[in-house]
C-alpha cells in the first residue's frame, strides 16, 4: 500500500491544507488591518477626507429668540403666562387663511386672540421673513413670550401704551415651535439676544393704524 494513502498520510493532508486556509485568512486579515490603520492615519493627518466625516453634527441653534437689533428685554423680566397676553395676528402673505392659523395654533396655546384679518389692513407691509412682532413699552415682557413661539422672529416697539402684541406673520413663516422646544422658564429671565439693543435706547415706531379696505380686497387673513 501506498503511503499516500494511509490514513496518517491522509491526516497529515488535512492539517496541511487546513494551516494554508488559516494563512490566507490571517494575510487578508493583516491586509485589511493595515489598509485601515493606513487610512485612520491619513485622515487624522488631513491627508484623506471621507464624505460622511464632513457632515456638521453640531447641536441646532435654540429657536424663539429674536433676532439682532430687536429690542432687548428688560434685565430680570420674566415670561407672562399665556392667558394674560392679548395677540393680534396679522397675515402679510398671499396664503389665505394664515392669520386665522397662526392664531388657532397661539390660542391652543393659551394666547388670548384679538384681530385676525391682513397685514395691509392693519396697517402694516408686506414682511419677507418668518414674523415680525411688534410692541409698546407695557409689552415687552409679553412680546418677548410671544416670540419665543416662533423662529427668529423680529421685534419692534412702537408707541403703543397698552400690552397687547401684533404678531406679523411673512413669507417664511411655516408653524410655531413645537411646544415642548419652547425656551422658556416661568421664573427664569429671559435669555438677552447677541446684538440686541437696550429699551432705553429705541426710538419707537409709531403704532400702525387700520387702512381703508382696498377696492379689490386681498385675501382672507
Amino acid at each position: 500500500m501506498s503511503t499516500d494513502r494511509t490514513p496518517a498520510a491522509a491526516r497529515q493532508r488535512r492539517r496541511r491544507h487546513t494551516r494554508e486556509r488559516q494563512a490566507v485568512v490571517f494575510g487578508v486579515l493583516l491586509a485589511g488591518l493595515g489598509v485601515a490603520a493606513a487610512g485612520a492615519g491619513a485622515v487624522y493627518a488631513g491627508n484623506l477626507e471621507l464624505p460622511f466625516l464632513a457632515r456638521d453634527f453640531s447641536s441646532p441653534e435654540p429657536t424663539g429668540l429674536a433676532v439682532a437689533d430687536s429690542p432687548c428685554p428688560p434685565e430680570g423680566a420674566t415670561p407672562v403666562p399665556y392667558g394674560q397676553i392679548t395677540v393680534n395676528v396679522y397675515n402679510s402673505t398671499n396664503r389665505i387663511g394664515l392669520a386665522g392659523d397662526t392664531g388657532d395654533a397661539l390660542e391652543s396655546r393659551g394666547f388670548v386672540i384679538g384681530a385676525e384679518a391682513n397685514a395691509r389692513g392693519a396697517g402694516y407691509a408686506a414682511y419677507s421673513d418668518t414674523a415680525l412682532i411688534q410692541f409698546g413699552s407695557q409689552g415687552v415682557a409679553a412680546a418677548y413670550t410671544v416670540a419665543a413661539q416662533f423662529d427668529s422672529p423680529q421685534l419692534v416697539l412702537d408707541t403703543r401704551e397698552d400690552a397687547t402684541v401684533d404678531v406679523v406673520v411673512g413669507a417664511a413663516f411655516n408653524n410655531l415651535v413645537a411646544a415642548a422646544d419652547v425656551v422658556l422658564e416661568p421664573d427664569q429671565p429671559f435669555a438677552v439676544p447677541e446684538g440686541c439693543i437696550a429699551l432705553d435706547q429705541v426710538t419707537a415706531r409709531p403704532q400702525p393704524t387700520p387702512t381703508a379696505p382696498a377696492t379689490t380686497p386681498p385675501p382672507a387673513g
